[in-house]
């Protein structure tokens, strides 16, 4: 069974105001079990171990998470798995040379950068599957930010958006869906020519959508939101686990990926981050309009075989069924925002969803 695992990015909030604080530095220096920086000292990120089940999953998110907010909490603030600040923010870059040089380079595009995403794991056994497996899972990767989608309020006002990160996110010169690579040469070729061209700093700054790891032999899907429940996360890291598995069984038996251009997966992940789960999203084997329901339910029937062979089949129908229920996090943001009309109220709400489910 491939192991998989996790990593969460999450906001620092005033506990009175809901406002993002930029206490990363003081919470982060905690020891081996705090949280992480990131990028903006309004945030901070938290990663699991390798795992193999999805209880072992549920325990260590949980576990993460609540770790993060006792650090958050010692220095007066709360951590909410939101994907951007509901309430408006001036973002300060972390005080690290990495970060300063991002700042600098990239200007607004690195200093209005305050998003969270959330990132997955799942091992490979060579990077002739795992560049086997990035090109095929390429046309079901705006299905999973659809159902993911937890950003729909930017500086202080709805975006119209239901993950607005992305469009943040997608001003980064890397970011995004890939062209078929075919081979790991092709894959590294196009990675070395990127960073040669000086438009990176460095292969930490490759922000596709999907890649090989750079220090672990997994792929590492990256197109999600934070989620903020951690059902949600859980969900997440089914169906991509099931997605690598199913891809790498159709590379093993010779099946060729789709051929479905960059362009086309630019558009649905366009799609998919401003209706998310209400409204019409591209369906990933047809290319034409189909209700997000319909697409969910393709992406879970595509995975189906995979998912029943690993055992998380009837936890991934259950799961599915809840997020269609009840909406994804965009859908609870803006239902606690038109019962309460108050923003503070939309992060307080997500801090306990955050720790609470």
């Amino acid at each position: 069974m491939r192991s998989f695992g996790v990593e969460e990015e999450m906001l620092l909030v005033d506990p009175d105001t809901g406002a993002a604080v930029a206490l990363a530095e003081a919470v982060t220096d905690g020891g081996e079990d705090a949280p992480q920086s990131e990028l903006q000292s309004q945030q901070v990120e938290t990663d699991t171990v390798p795992c193999t089940s999805l209880d072992e999953l549920a325990g260590l998110l949980r576990a993460e998470r609540r770790a993060a907010a006792d650090a958050a909490a010692r220095k007066n603030c709360q951590v909410v798995a939101l994907a951007t600040s509901p309430l408006a923010v001036s973002p300060s870059t972390t005080p690290k040379d990495r970060y300063l040089r991002m700042a600098e380079e990239y200007a607004l595009t690195a200093q209005e950068q305050l998003t969270c995403g959330c990132h997955v794991h799942v091992r490979i056994e060579s990077e002739e599957e795992g560049v086997a497996v990035l090109d095929r899972i390429r046309p079901w990767l705006p299905a999973l930010l659809a159902m993911t989608a937890n950003s729909p309020f930017w500086q202080g006002g709805d975006s119209g958006y239901a993950s607005y990160r992305h469009q943040v996110w997608g001003r980064w010169p890397s970011a995004g869906p890939t062209d078929l690579f075919g081979t790991p040469e092709v894959y590294h070729d196009t990675i070395d020519a990127m960073i040669k061209s000086g438009g990176l700093l460095d292969e930490g700054m490759v922000y596709f959508d999907a890649r090989l790891a750079r220090h672990y032999p997994t792929v590492e899907i990256r197109v999600a939101d934070v989620c903020m429940p951690v059902d949600d996360a859980l969900l997440l890291a089914a169906l991509v686990r099931g997605l690598v598995e199913t891809a790498a069984r159709e590379w093993d038996k010779g099946e060729p990926p789709s051929p479905v251009r960059t362009e086309l997966l630019r558009l649905a992940s366009w799609r998919a981050s401003r209706s998310g789960l209400e409204g019409e999203l591209v369906h990933p084997v047809t290319a034409r309009p189909a209700s997000a329901e319909t697409v969910v339910r393709a992406l879970l029937d595509h995975v189906t075989p995979a998912l029943a062979d690993i055992g998380d089949l009837d936890a991934a129908t259950e799961m599915t069924g809840r997020l269609l229920s009840r909406g994804n996090g965009a859908v609870l943001q803006r239902r606690t925002y038109e019962r309460t009309g108050d923003l503070a109220e939309v992060v307080r709400s997500a801090v306990t969803r955050t720790l609470d489910g």
